[in-house]
């Protein structure tokens, strides 16, 4: 053999050494699964004996069950942008606000990770509702196409999430590692009602009654709907993580289970306060997570995550197109190394067109120890929006019509839709349905003096309008359905209307 030919294998060989071990360090990385439930509140990790979630739970054994993990805004569209930048709505102009136009500037993680060798994609919903970026996919590759042939309610979502999720890891090139993010439409409304029942569930059974919806037996057949539709969230994660067990990927895979934001009821979904802001939040990650079946009890937020993803794919922030992240990674917890994470951050702007001109409720709260401090920028203005405009800021449901049409003078009337005073304060560990408020009571006057210099401190730090002078660019900016308060108008006089007959 000619010395030209050996030289000419050796390089050959070297060649395919070099892609070999490019190959391998890609597949080192660890593949991420980010389940992310629409509208839950609740897993029976926490105790609670109405709903069964084994999945969810089995993921907290085997990992860390976080106690204390909040979104900055307990809504749809803020909060999965909180998730996606790593910054707080506040941070983020018009994204601050429910149904908006996505800014170019703003990079996604997910696309972070698809541009360093991650193969992305979704099923259920991604980052909704609002108008995204064109060409551009800010959760990765959508994967909605099989359908169910059926579900257990009429009202649930026909996308086949485990199907999808199959098809997804047959498209995903060999050695590369994926982050598949699961958005499940469950707990979203709306609900079959009395389903809960129909499917065994039984109301002697619910362990699960606020007393700020007044006990009605429409809230409580309500709770046992929403329970079926959490269950089913939980059983179509089990599916997916025994797949991933199937083809040998599990002991490589990052597992994160949470929720965008509370539950679809009164005083939850939308609004600020702390049980609402307060989060379901699992991680499991073999090898990775010291002390792995832990409780965690220092605070978290969403906008953790991002800073996350980015750390445990070991990539530089500072050498992509991303904002600097406000959160920070929480391998610190991982690793049983944790360092500040005494308070987290809170608020809302804009959810539903609920008011007139668009007008939001803006709100900041800090939380801190046992405590919670809310400041409601404008308490002139209704927290549900107008009664014309059927308090658009609560999903409809029957335990909001029950308040509506059969408590509309009662203490549970009051606390779901009356207005609010500017400053609210709580104590968590003595009133966790934040109904005393303790903001005028002199015993707790340099606590809530202490929280509100805390509050304004680090929201000046974080350049929020609402602190700086410039709080009413938020309502300027218009969602993508600017008719919705008219049309919202018309149809709580055709309420009205059938309800007179």
């Amino acid at each position: 053999m000619n010395i030209s030919r050996r030289v000419g294998q050796g390089i050959f060989l070297v060649f395919c050494l070099l892609i070999s071990t490019m190959g391998a360090a890609e597949q080192d990385k660890p593949n991420i699964l980010f389940a992310v439930a629409d509208d839950m509140s609740h897993a029976s990790a926490y105790g609670y004996k109405f709903l069964n979630t084994p999945n969810f739970d089995s993921i907290g054994e085997q990992g860390i069950r976080f106690n204390r993990m909040y979104t900055p805004s307990s809504k749809c569209s803020p909060s999965r942008a909180v998730i996606l930048t790593g910054r707080n709505p506040w941070q983020l102009e018009e994204l601050a606000n429910h149904k908006p136009t996505w800014p170019e500037k703003y990079i996604s993680v997910i696309e972070v990770l698809e541009k360093n060798g991650y193969f992305t994609g979704y099923t259920g919903k991604g980052w909704s509702p609002g108008i995204h970026p064109k060409n551009r996919t800010l959760t990765g590759r959508q994967y909605n196409q099989i359908k169910m042939d059926k579900t257990p309610t009429s009202k649930m979502f026909t996308s086949d999430y485990t199907a999808n999720f199959k098809k997804f890891m047959q498209d995903k090139p060999k050695n590369q590692p994926f982050f598949f993010w699961y958005g499940a439409k469950e707990p979203h409304r709306g609900y079959e009602y009395k389903s809960g029942v129909r499917l065994g569930k039984k109301l002697e059974n619910l362990d699960f009654t606020p007393s700020f919806w007044g006990g009605s037996e429409a809230s409580k057949h309500d709770v046992l709907d929403y329970a079926i539709e959490v269950e089913y969230f939980d059983n179509h994660l089990g599916k997916i993580l025994e797949h991933i067990k199937s083809i040998g990927e599990l002991d490589n895979t990052i597992v994160i289970v949470t929720s965008d934001n509370a539950m679809p009821f009164p005083r939850y979904k939308g609004h600020p306060h702390e049980f609402a802001t307060r989060v379901p939040f699992v991680v499991a990650w073999p090898g990775k997570i010291v002390n792995p079946g832990r409780e965690e009890n220092h605070f978290a937020s969403f906008i953790d995550l991002a800073p996350t993803f980015l750390d445990i794919a070991n990539i530089d922030v500072t050498k992509t197109k991303m904002l600097p992240f406000e959160g920070k990674s929480l391998t610190d917890i991982f690793a049983a190394k944790i360092t500040g994470r005494n308070t987290v951050l809170t608020g809302r702007e804009r959810n539903d067109m609920a008011r007139p001109n668009g007008w939001s409720y803006p709100v900041r709260s800090l939380h801190k120890g046992e405590f919670v401090y809310m400041h409601n920028f404008k308490p002139e203005r209704w927290p549900v929006g107008t009664w014309e405009a059927g308090l658009k800021d609560t999903d409809g449901s029957p335990t909001k019509s029950d308040l509506m049409f059969n408590q509309k003078h009662s203490k549970a009337y009051a606390l779901s839709f009356g207005k609010r005073p500017q400053e609210e304060l709580y104590n968590i560990a003595k009133d966790p349905e934040c109904i005393n408020n303790l903001a005028e009571d002199p015993q707790y006057a340099a606590v809530k003096q202490s929280m509100q210099q805390d509050l304004f401190s680090q929201l000046k730090q974080q350049q929020d309008p609402r602190v700086l002078g410039n709080g009413d660019i938020f309502d300027q900016y218009h969602p993508y359905r600017q008719k919705e308060y008219p049309q919202n108008l018309k149809k709580m006089a055709d309420i009205l209307k059938r309800r007179s007959k």
